[in-house]
């Protein structure tokens, strides 16, 4: 496929646009940047010729005014969590989501300000303390950007058209094609918008005049709207609205960035119900789950989301899914998921009751009970969430997943499924999945093909056709939440008719009189547009392969804001793949060159991103294969004499610690600062403020450390990090205190005798030196057999990234592996004496806390030694990772700043988090103390 942009390398956007960028770093025209931002969650293939991360609203009405002056296409860039292909483009693209996160909670939460680069997620996170949320709850709620929502009008599982987008907005503040802006909440908008933009103001009040006199055209407007509809632009507001500013704002909802840049919103907020129960119940086909729809919505169901039986069948090997799924072999069923929501007891006990009844005699495979368990609910939301994704996953490599979706009224949602189906098989979609907002009538499908050739498109276009008849025959609507964007964009005609889609073309016309705002997306003339420039994916890594480039992995990353994201690192690797099979070896040479650093050198490896991905994707697995496949062989060679005598590797390191804490930090930093640029700023790391003396060795802990005269309950292995670099301030170290905490508890643990030669491998893993993680994987095993054969104790250790690497190395030889938080809050808290506590304390959980499930003990840890616990919304991964945060200190300082902020601002007495290095990260980023919370609970019950 024939890109759709200069070559790669090359930029036609004039100079006079990006110029308006006073920091050339915030713009973009490498080869590797505009690859990385080429891809999208569609299926579609775009390729900017230049991308600039736009500083506020401000300059990006100048660059959009330069940008209508010059007829330079534009398209706005956020979560690109959009299916249909409104988040990608060949022009110039401005990312308006790094530096545009604000979110500013109002009227005790009943409103909220936001900007468009923050998440629903992040939102929803500042409002939960207020016992609010936003209306609209799409499923990519991790992922997708308030811009985004605004730009699709999304809705989601529960809001239907009541709460979504359109009917909770507030105010706005947007930016038109021509550079003016607008914010609708100031009492003089309608005049201000008529000075600036008088044609504009006209034709809009034109348009209204010319819709509302139209009999037809209101009738056709009030029926395709009463569904979920995103298919054109929101017309509707022709008839809701008189005042221009507020026509102009609604007309914007849903228009994919082709009408102007919203700047910012505020919303009105809807409560949060407060109490619930669901369940996943399984019919025995999706006919009867369908049919079963109208009983449930009228018993008050919140949710009705429908999975088919391709659906279920990926599910099952997926893991952590419901057990409703499991335990028999798929063939034609389909499953509900049926949740009721209330504000009390006796509310919620009448629609349990009621909805009970209703799946008590409904045909189901196995019995289906509403509960209020959330441990199952979360489980069912979590399979449901991540389904497109997971779905999408499991088809053939190097196949591009399509997905529609679709809204027909209920009663006909039984015979549209049936009649999908059938063009399904008609067509040879045989891996075809349905799924979706039953209780709206809007249902997803996905089709997965490689959609090249003529035989391929034409297969398409020959299904999509009878799609779209078959939908407007049931009086649906061809897009309901997902946008037109470019994959319907040459229907909207078909669902409107003549006259309304004249309507929108005055509209793009009035609005951005030389089409430069996302062109092709909403209005396309040319009826095979929706098949130009699919996306063709090479196969790659085996451990990215599966990527669907849904972008949820991207807010957990921690280099996010410095190089690439993990759904980047993936398309870059896509690209250079392409660019090889192509035999195009200078952009393959190119894109490789500049990878090292942004791909793989600032790579945390810290796993987070497959906490949020739906396919279970650990993007630094793929890192640490190629630093393993790149590793230095003579690097390669000192790390594994390094593991051969690791206890005096850690005492010099301890030792140097020491040495260079006497002397003045610039001095030392000086040092290592010319030694970086002699040697490699990824081999030799970086001296800074936060790094304390050396620690204290771990030999004199060997043997029974605790009380004496008592049976060891675990095998404690101190983590070598933990004895390099020394504690905080004037605090003993977590050794020094969890032994204090042994004694007043009356417990013991045992150390083995070679503890000081032992590490949990994380150095040689993360780098990719397989030979000196073998040589210490094996010692690790020896030294633990050792150590009290014949009894099967649960071994410990007390910084959690080392837990995750004794894990890794001793849980498939039989050995249980556990956390010392999660072993203090079983075994010690209720042990030890109450002691006084500080009165508050911030915390940092890390990344293997997060992936280990120990953030629940790390708080209850916490509140044994702090009256008032913080864990700041803002949360990341510190991206310290070691000493990756010494070798690239720009990775943790752009990983830590929104963290920090917040830390700064709550200014609690103590900061404590549960990984040594962790807490040197957050230190530097701070400048507060972070210390290991056991340090603190062993300070408080001494008081």
């Amino acid at each position: 496929m024939a890109l759709s942009t200069p070559a790669l390398g090359e930029t036609t956007v004039s100079s006079s646009i990006l110029d308006l960028v006073g920091e050339p770093d915030r713009v973009k025209t490498r080869s590797i940047d505009r690859v990385a931002y080429a891809s999208d969650a569609s299926h579609y293939l775009y390729t900017p010729q230049a991308v600039v991360l736009a500083k506020d609203a401000r300059e990006v009405s100048q660059l959009l005014a330069a940008a209508n002056r010059n007829n330079q296409p534009v398209t706005l860039r956020s979560g690109g969590t959009s299916l249909a292909g409104q988040a990608s483009g060949d022009g110039l693209m401005i990312d308006v989501r790094k530096n545009f996160r604000g979110i500013t909670v109002l009227d005790g939460g009943q409103r909220v300000r936001v900007q468009p680069g923050a998440t629903i997620r992040q939102v929803n996170a500042r409002l939960g303390v207020y016992g609010t949320k936003l209306g609209p709850d799409p499923a990519s709620e991790a992922a997708c950007t308030v811009g985004g929502v605004i730009a699709n009008n999304s809705s989601g599982m529960a809001c239907g058209t009541e709460f979504n987008t359109y009917r909770t907005l507030d105010s706005m503040t947007f930016v038109l094609p021509s550079g003016t802006m607008v914010d609708t909440a100031a009492p003089d908008a309608d005049a201000l918008l008529a000075a600036a933009e008088p044609q504009l103001v006209a034709t809009l009040e034109k348009l209204r005049d010319r819709v509302r006199s139209n009999p037809d055209s209101v009738a056709k407007i009030e029926k395709h709207f009463a569904l979920k509809n995103t298919m054109g632009y929101g017309i509707n507001a022709f008839l809701d609205f008189d005042s221009p500013a507020q026509l102009m704002a609604h007309l914007i909802i849903g228009s994919e960035g082709t009408l102007a840049f919203v700047a910012e919103a505020v919303f009105r907020t809807v409560p949060i119900r407060k109490l619930a129960v669901a369940t996943l119940a399984v019919f025995d086909n999706l006919d009867l789950a369908t049919r079963a729809l109208p009983e449930l919505l009228d018993s008050g169901a919140a949710t009705l989301e429908l999975m088919d039986s391709t659906s279920l069948r990926v599910g099952q090997s997926l893991p952590g899914v419901p057990e409703a799924i499991m335990g028999f072999e798929v063939d034609r069923q389909a499953a509900l998921l049926i949740e009721y929501h209330a504000d009390n007891d006796e509310q919620l006990r009448g629609l349990q009751d009621a909805g009970q009844k209703l799946l008590d005699t409904a045909a189901l495979r196995a019995p289906a009970v509403l509960s209020p368990d959330a441990k199952n609910r979360q489980a069912a939301w979590k399979f449901r969430k991540g389904l497109y994704a997971s779905v999408a996953g499991a088809r053939v490599s190097g196949t591009t997943a399509l997905l529609e979706d679709v809204a027909v009224p209920v009663p006909s949602l039984a015979e549209t499924c049936g009649s999908l189906q059938e063009l399904f098989t008609e067509y040879g979609y045989e891996d075809s999945v349905i799924f979706g907002h039953a209780k709206d009538g809007n249902i997803h499908f996905m089709l997965t093909d490689r959609f090249e050739g003529e035989r391929a498109l034409n297969r398409y276009n020959g299904f999509n056709d009878k799609m779209v008849d078959l939908i407007l025959s049931k009086g649906g609507n061809l897009k309901a939440e997902h946008g037109t964007g470019r994959a319907m964009a040459p229907f909207v005609r078909a669902q409107y008719g003549e006259e309304l889609y004249d309507v929108h073309l005055e509209l793009k016309a009035a609005c951005d009189p030389r089409l430069m705002m996302n062109p092709g997306v909403i209005i396309d003339e040319d009826h095979s547009a929706h098949i130009r420039n699919i996306k063709l994916n090479a196969t790659i890594e085996v451990e990215a392969d599966r990527c669907v480039e849904c972008g949820y992995c991207e807010p957990v990353c921690p280099s996010k804001d410095l190089t690439l994201t993990p759904r980047q690192r993936i398309v870059v690797r896509r690209a250079i793949a392409k660019a090889e099979a192509e035999g195009n070896r200078e952009l393959a040479a190119e894109l490789e060159k500049d990878y090292d650093y942004n791909g793989v050198q600032t790579c945390a490896v810290d796993g987070m991103c497959v906490t949020a991905c739906p396919v279970g994707i650990n993007t630094g697995l793929l890192v640490k294969r190629l630093r393993r496949e790149d590793a230095n062989p003579a690097l390669a060679a000192g790390f594994k004499t390094a593991a051969k005598g690791w206890g005096g590797a850690t005492r010099a390191g301890s030792l140097a610690l020491s040495a260079a804490d006497k002397f003045p930090v610039g001095l030392v930093r000086g040092v290592t600062d010319a030694a970086r640029k002699v040697i490699s700023t990824d081999v030799m790391p970086r001296y800074d403020a936060e790094l304390p003396g050396g620690g204290k060795a771990r030999k004199p802990l060997a043997g029974i450390l605790g009380a004496a005269g008592t049976e060891p309950l675990a095998i404690y292995l101190p983590a070598c990090v933990n004895s390099m670099f020394g504690p905080a301030g004037e605090g003993q170290g977590v050794a020094s205190a969890f032994t204090q905490l042994l004694h007043a508890a009356g417990v013991s643990v045992y150390v083995p005798q070679g503890i000081e030669s032992m590490c949990c491998g994380t150095p040689w893993s993360s780098k990719g030196y397989a030979d000196g993680h073998d040589l210490m994987a094996q010692r690790v095993l020896d030294e633990v057999a050792a150590a009290l054969p014949g009894r099967n104790l649960p071994v410990i250790s007390d910084a959690s990234s080392c837990t995750e690497g004794f894990a890794h190395t001793l849980e498939e030889h039989g050995y249980t592996v556990v956390d010392l938080l999660a072993f203090t809050a079983q075994h010690l808290l209720e042990k030890l004496p109450e002691g006084r506590k500080v009165s508050s304390l911030t915390l940092h959980p890390t990344c293997s806390s997060t992936q280990m499930g120990l953030n629940p003990d790390l708080e209850k840890v916490a509140r044994a030694a702090a009256d008032t616990v913080n864990v700041p919304v803002n949360w990341g991964c510190c991206a310290y990772a070691g000493d990756r945060g010494m070798l690239h200190p720009e990775l943790t300082a752009s990983a830590t700043a929104a963290e920090a902020a917040e830390v700064r601002e709550l200014d609690a007495q103590a900061h404590a988090s549960c990984n040594r290095t962790c807490e040197l990260g957050m230190t530097r980023a701070t400048g507060k103390d972070y210390r290991h919370v056991i340090e603190l609970l062993a300070e408080a019950v001494a008081r």
